[in-house]
């Protein structure tokens, strides 16, 4: 099918964005493994008034592919100039990518965002990524036989075989999804360790204090630069950014289950369990109606069986001292004992050793592996 049947153009009316936002549906209308995203938030994240990446200087333009009156395909195209800066890199980043299986409708929309880039004088693209680098990270290569943990996202097979048909690139190394649950073996291991470092003395692990939630933001805010700065692709973290990721948990989370770990006073460690939001959002259907908040009511009154684990920082200076094996046991301990069956401890890349190293020790195991993807267009 040749690309004169059909068209990409901008999106510019509220009906356009409309549709752009929720023609996922078209894609995943047959897959019950999607967890539709929340329409609200999709929205407020495009919307340069309300979304942080526009607060924070970033740039975007959204497209539609048409074939007549139907769309067949969707793209953003952003320039993150903090992001470039920082790692002194021209990028072009790419997100909110979904197309039918037709090959010439994907060529079509990444030469878009190719011609887009390169009026911007940006030499590569980089993604997808839906403006947000930890919303639906990259493209699922394995593990669609279960629905996504919170954040993660769920894409058809020939989404890979499209970018790789085209020439596109692993940005960096694969991210994966770790699953443990009560019964793995390395847990007894663990549990031996920690309570070698509590004999030791030293690192004490406490729940967050959400009345003082700005400071609890601002100790994280502290640590993650430092914890992360190793990453080959690491960018500093704005404080607005952080605390705009984390205000939608305050009240969904159990304190009990953020953990920080510190040292003479010092914040040293810090592993936040949240429920896994989308064994609920799943029933949902993105709030795109009315009577949609009523399932999601329903179903969020269910305890959820998984507790999504997305990040551990621990600083250079205090890896090998057991504050990271001391915060996974006090956090699996406190989950079993609330009823949560198992755990995803997602995403972590295997270009960043530490934390596979750990997960696999522990006993836990890849159940899905998402790529993100890099093309040189100089």
């Amino acid at each position: 099918m040749s690309t004169s049947d059909f068209e990409i153009r901008p999106v510019g009316t509220a009906r356009e964005r409309r549709t752009f936002l929720t023609f996922p549906w078209r894609i995943y209308r047959s897959d019950p493994l999607w967890v539709p995203p929340l329409l609200p938030e999709r929205e407020k994240a495009l919307d340069p008034r309300y979304g942080v990446f526009f607060r924070r200087g970033g740039e975007a333009e959204c497209f539609i592919a048409w074939r007549g009156r139907k769309p067949v395909g969707t793209i953003c195209a952003a320039e993150d100039k903090f992001a470039n800066e920082r790692r002194h890199t021209n990028e072009c980043i790419f997100g909110f990518f979904e197309y039918i299986e037709d090959y010439a409708v994907f060529e079509a929309l990444v030469g878009r965002v190719i011609s887009w880039a390169r009026r911007r004088d940006l030499d590569a693209l980089r993604g997808p990524f839906n403006l947000d680098y930890e919303d639906s990270y990259g493209v699922l290569l394995e593990g669609r036989d279960r629905p996504p943990a919170l954040f993660c996202g769920h894409t058809p097979p020939y989404y890979q075989d499209f970018m790789e048909r085209y020439g596109f690139l692993p940005a960096r190394g694969d991210n994966l999804a770790y699953e443990i649950d009560a019964s793995a073996p390395g847990l007894k291991r663990l549990s031996a360790l920690a309570e070698r470092v509590r004999q030791r003395g030293g690192i004490t692990v406490r729940g967050a204090d959400l009345s003082r939630w700005d400071e609890e933001v601002d100790r994280v805010y502290r640590l993650i630069n430092v914890a992360l700065a190793h990453l080959p692709d690491h960018t500093d973290w704005h404080r607005e950014t952080l605390e705009a990721m984390l205000r939608p948990f305050r009240d969904i989370v159990d304190p009990e289950l953020v953990l920080f770990a510190e040292v003479n006073g010092e914040t040293v460690g810090w592993l936040p369990g949240i429920p896994n939001l989308n064994e609920a959002l799943i029933h949902a259907n993105g709030l795109r109606y009315p009577w949609n908040y009523i399932s999601l009511w329903w179903h969020m009154r269910r305890q959820p069986e998984c507790l999504a684990i997305k990040s551990v920082l621990v600083p250079p200076a205090y890896w090998g001292t057991g504050v990271a094996v001391l915060l996974f046991d006090e956090m699996l301990r406190r989950a079993v004992a609330k009823g949560y069956k198992w755990a995803d401890l997602s995403l972590t890349s295997d270009d960043n050793p530490n934390t596979p190293i750990l997960a696999e020790r522990i006993g836990a195991r890849v159940y899905k592996r998402y790529r993100v993807y890099r093309l040189d267009i100089a």
